[in-house]
């Protein structure tokens, strides 16, 4: 039996750090503060290029498009934003879902 288990029927979509991004908490740490969260970027919106200074950030692309410097993020695509590393912006192409992993808290700067 695993110790946690997070079924997205029994979570809710709440405002992410940015218009056009929602998050869905699966998990949050009591000791680190890091989270485990699905995030959906709504199309044709841009999140603009941010930094993560307390946390490191790992994103699975579950469905739909980004765009990032060119580079297109599609089904499949696994990214890694190290702490205090300037990344984006994000343009949303489609409506795009993925699993994010934050190992410390959610701040955005």
């Amino acid at each position: 039996m695993f110790p946690y288990v997070a079924l997205s029927k029994d979570k809710a979509w709440q405002p992410g750090p940015y218009d056009g991004v929602e998050l869905m908490v699966l998990h949050k740490h009591a000791d680190t503060g890091g989270v485990v969260v699905l995030r959906k970027f709504k199309a044709g919106h841009t999140i603009p290029a941010h930094t993560h200074p307390n946390a490191n950030e790992w994103a699975y692309v579950l469905s739909g498009e980004w765009d990032e410097s060119g580079v297109s993020y599609t089904n499949g695509a696994l990214f890694f934003a190290p702490k205090g590393i300037k990344h984006g912006p994000h343009v949303a192409k489609t409506e795009t879902i993925s699993l994010t992993i934050f190992d410390g808290p959610l701040t955005v700067v």
